[in-house]
């Protein structure tokens, strides 16, 4: 079973930053990627970053070059640092990871859940 532990976030007026962080623990083989979602109310989940075990990056166009997403393998860590945040980046963040529990059995678990608001 793997657990993915979330930090991070908060509020901060427009045009701050802040930063998340995710870890990944139990038992599992390997994780192919981690990454970042975020939701709204009355809103599907959608991508914000991921990035995978050969370091492959894939950003959300509503990223623009503002937030920053990198990866410790061998923490099993991944990081969101978001920069320039305007209110519509209002919304609880989750981590993501994907891989192999064991030979053949995959898994792809969710954080918590972090809240983020942007306001002034």
């Amino acid at each position: 079973q793997v657990q993915l532990v979330e930090s991070g976030g908060g509020s901060v007026q427009p045009g701050g930053s802040l930063s998340l962080s995710c870890s990944a623990s139990g038992s599992f083989l390997n994780i192919i990627a981690m990454g970042w979602y975020r939701q709204t109310p009355g809103k599907e989940r959608e991508l914000v970053a991921t990035v995978n075990r050969g370091g492959g990056i894939n950003y959300a166009d509503f990223v623009k070059g503002r937030f920053t997403v990198s990866r410790v393998n061998v923490d099993n860590t991944v990081y969101l640092q978001m920069n320039s945040l305007t209110p519509e980046d209002t919304a609880v963040y989750y981590c993501n990871a994907r891989g192999y529990s064991r030979p053949g059995a995959t898994f792809d678990e969710w954080g918590q859940g972090t809240q983020v608001t942007v306001s002034s």
